[in-house]
Parts: C-alpha cells; sequence; structure tokens
C-alpha cells in the first residue's frame, strides 16, 4: 500500500479569498486544488444493499487498514454483521489496524423517542471481552452535550479505497428488514485521498485527550473530559486534510476533501458557497431537511435571479426518521419533520415565480416506509459535492463536518451523475407551488399547539438553528 506524501491544503484559503474578488464566479473550480484520480476509479453504488455488501466485501478483502468514521453503529442486525467482520479481519490480519470513529454522546445513548435500551457502547464492550482488543472504537465528543453539536464526518477508507456515503451504520441505512433509508454510495479507488483521510483522523482524534476508546478501559463521564472538549473544538476549527495536489490529465477527475467546524472560518461552508455561486446553468441541491442556511438560501436567490435553473430534492415530512402518523400517539420530537415542512413552504412561498417560471423545481421524495437522506449538489455538469452536510445551521455552525468535491472539467462523471440522479428522483414529485403544501391549520391537532406555542415565544428560530 503506497504512502504518499502529504501537504496541508493551504492553498484552498487563499483560493476562496481571490474568488471573493472574482468577477468570473465560474473560476473557483479551476483555482481549487485537488487530487488527480482517474475517472475509472470512481464508483456510484445504486442502493443501500449493494452499499452494505460492498461494505462487507471490502472488510472482509481488507489486507493493510480498515478506518470507519460515522455518527454511529448501531446495536441492532446491520451494526453486529459490520462488528463480526471487523473482528473476522482481525483474526484473519491481526497486525491490521482497525479503528472505528464515532460520536462520543451518540453512542451511549439509545434512538429519540424509542424505549431506553442498553446503548451502543454496551455492545462494543460486549464484543472486546468476547474476541479481544483488535479493534479499537473511539468516541469523538465535538461539544460537551450532543444538542450542541456531534461528530458528522463521514468516510470509510478500506486500504487504498474510500467509501463515501452520508449513511451511518444500521438496519435502516443498511437495508435490513425490509426498509431503507435512501443516501448516496460512492467508491473511489485512490491511495492518495486514502492515506489523506486516515492521517486526518489520525492526527485529530488518535491519543487525544478528549477522544476515548468506548470498548476498553473505564469511560469517563463527559464532565470529566470538557477542558481537554475545549481544546479539541480548537483544534478542529483549523484542522484539514493534507493532499499531494497534481494537475488533470485527459482521463481524471479532481477530488478536494474539505473539512469544516464552527461558524466562521469554515473552508468547507465557504467552498460551497463559491461553488453554488459559480454555476453558470444548473445547480441540483440534495437536502434531506429543508433548512438552508442563510447565506446558502441567498446564494440560490441570486442565481435565479441570473436565470439559472435550480433544483431541490428534499424528503416530504413522512419521509423524515422523526414522522409519527396521527393514528400513532404524539411525541414532542414528531412536530420536526412539519417544522421543515413549513420551512420549505415559505421558501416556495417566496419563490413561486421561479417555480411558475420553471427555474426552481422542489422536489419531495416519499417511497412507501422508507425514509430520505440523500445529500449534496450538482453544479452545472463539471461538479459535484459529496457530503454528510444537512446544509442546515447545525451543520454549518456546530457538527464537525466533511464533503469530497469532484472536479469533473471534461464530464467524465457525467453518465453516472445522471443515473444517480435519476435513480433519485424517480420517487419524487415536483411542487407546482407552495399551496400543494399543507399549512398550520392542516395539520394534527398536537402539532398545532407545539407550533403556535413555539411561533408566539420565536422558539421556533431557535429550532431550526440546533435541529
Amino acid at each position: 500500500m503506497n504512502e504518499p506524501v502529504l501537504q496541508p491544503l493551504g492553498r484552498l484559503s487563499r483560493s476562496l479569498l481571490a474568488f471573493r474578488r472574482q468577477r468570473n464566479p465560474g473560476l473557483f473550480l479551476k483555482t481549487l486544488p485537488h487530487i488527480a484520480v482517474s475517472a475509472l476509479a470512481v464508483t456510484t453504488l445504486a442502493d443501500a444493499a449493494l452499499f452494505r455488501d460492498q461494505l462487507l466485501e471490502s472488510i472482509d478483502n481488507a489486507q493493510g487498514r480498515i478506518f470507519l468514521a460515522a455518527l454511529y453503529l448501531q446495536d441492532d442486525t446491520a451494526g453486529r454483521e459490520i462488528m463480526d467482520a471487523l473482528y473476522a479481519a482481525h483474526r484473519r490480519c491481526p497486525e491490521m489496524e482497525i479503528a472505528v470513529f464515532v460520536d462520543w454522546h451518540r453512542a451511549q445513548r439509545g434512538l429519540i423517542g424509542k424505549a431506553q435500551t442498553a446503548n451502543n457502547a454496551t455492545m462494543y464492550r460486549e464484543y472486546a471481552a468476547r474476541f479481544g482488543t483488535g479493534v479499537k472504537i473511539y468516541g469523538v465528543p465535538v461539544q460537551t452535550r450532543e444538542l450542541f453539536g456531534v461528530l458528522h464526518l463521514k468516510g470509510f477508507i478500506i486500504d487504498d479505497t474510500v467509501i463515501y456515503s452520508g449513511a451511518s451504520l444500521n438496519d435502516v441505512y443498511l437495508a435490513r428488514h425490509g426498509r431503507y433509508r435512501l443516501d448516496r454510495y460512492h467508491l473511489i479507488r485512490d491511495p492518495v485521498l486514502a492515506e489523506g483521510m486516515v492521517e486526518f483522523l489520525r492526527r485529530l482524534f488518535v491519543g487525544n485527550d478528549a477522544v476515548r476508546m468506548l470498548n476498553q478501559g473505564e469511560i469517563p463521564a463527559t464532565r470529566v473530559l470538557r477542558a481537554a472538549i475545549r481544546k479539541l473544538r480548537a483544534r478542529m476549527q483549523q484542522a484539514q486534510y493534507r493532499i499531494a495536489t497534481a494537475p488533470l490529465s485527459a482521463g481524471d477527475v479532481g477530488v478536494t476533501p474539505l473539512a469544516g467546524f464552527g461558524r466562521n472560518d469554515s473552508e468547507l461552508n465557504a467552498a460551497l458557497v463559491a461553488l453554488v455561486r459559480s454555476a453558470t446553468r444548473k445547480v441540483t441541491i440534495l437536502t434531506p431537511y429543508f433548512n438552508l442556511p442563510s447565506v446558502l438560501r441567498g446564494a440560490v436567490g441570486a442565481l435565479l435571479k441570473r436565470g439559472c435553473s435550480v433544483t431541490i430534492v428534499v424528503g416530504d415530512k413522512t419521509a423524515n426518521d422523526f414522522f409519527i402518523p396521527p393514528d400513532e400517539p404524539f411525541k414532542t420530537i414528531g412536530q420536526v419533520p412539519y417544522l421543515y415542512e413549513s420551512n420549505l413552504r415559505r421558501f416556495a412561498r417566496a419563490h413561486q415565480r421561479h417555480i411558475d417560471q420553471g427555474l426552481l423545481n422542489l422536489l419531495l421524495w416519499k417511497h412507501g416506509d422508507n425514509s430520505y437522506h440523500a445529500k449534496g449538489m450538482f453544479i452545472d455538469d463539471s461538479a459535484s459535492v459529496l457530503t454528510g452536510s444537512n446544509f442546515n445551521p447545525r451543520a454549518w455552525t456546530l457538527d464537525l463536518e466533511n464533503a469530497l468535491v469532484l472536479s469533473d472539467p471534461h464530464g467524465l462523471l457525467r453518465a453516472q451523475n445522471e443515473a444517480e440522479l435519476e435513480r433519485i428522483c424517480r420517487h419524487a414529485t415536483r411542487l407546482s407551488g407552495y399551496l400543494e403544501l399543507e399549512s398550520l391549520r392542516n395539520y394534527p391537532e398536537p402539532v398545532k399547539k407545539v407550533l403556535r406555542r413555539l411561533s408566539r415565544t420565536r422558539l421556533d428560530r431557535l429550532l431550526n438553528r440546533i435541529l
């Protein structure tokens, strides 16, 4: 396995500053530093079942290293499949480095709105007690409380292959038991990218006082780690991937890994806004929860004024993780899908003219009792973004996020991108206007009561910042 010399992405900050002064926004992609990757090394997987099979097969065939980063690895059928595969890989290659990075808080609680059961960390320790310490599972506390931010980095690096998805690891993300949560799934086989993503995880988390293993030793209370977490936050605000940049040849695409944390000076946030502003013809945005940050909403509005086409594919409220059917007992968390729908209705109403003109296409995704979690962007036919970011104020300010920007000046990935977007939109319906969305008066009585109270006290604005 090759280990290339990696360099900091320092040029990105300068290119973003230069972009703000450019009159031609299309120049942004040309100044973005990147890894040169053969287009033949990039593969889009069609669905969650193929993603699951590829992940398990890659773990089974691993020879040198396995690094997995996700919000959580859950104690359920699919989660235990992953755990079994990891420990089998260790038995096969005892010298192989196997590390899993999950959110510290999420690993130590059950599902929101569900009956409290043993948490995921209990499963991690159970496996370690049975099979030994060959698999290291790190809990990363991005904040002192989960409400104020989580580890939202994504990426599964196995040897020299990166499997990138916004998915976490549980039954619904991995399409077990007849249901799935739609995400995006990509394979990139490149040693430079793989090494850069592994190096980032090692440099930022391994050996850090705030980051503790959840399956070995004593798990301290979060309050004991407060000072260390503050120092970790300061490091995360400055952290970026180190990559070896190279010019693109005729058969290459550029891949730029980016990280972002905090309200100020986030290179990821700045790059996402710059990419939207750089569009000359069309932009497609995928987000499960409609709650765009104001700067991104403004960039979309500016595109529409310029006559660019904008498509936003968002989950129907019934495709939200927290949707509770009206015939079931209401829980407070059940208001969340309605809050997102209210945001979308206001946005659609403000841009009804652009919808009528065909410039703005708002698509609602719904497929049976499955849920929607697809995220990312397509910029003209020259760039795409793979990310776990929800494009909302929480992702913009509280969570630790990452993304891969794929620059494709020769259109080598266009057919893959079009096929992927067609699959996503197969179960999506275009809105002809804001009146097609339910308003507050149509909502179930418990939802009406909560949302009216939030609106009177303006707490709905606070919730939009932290959900």
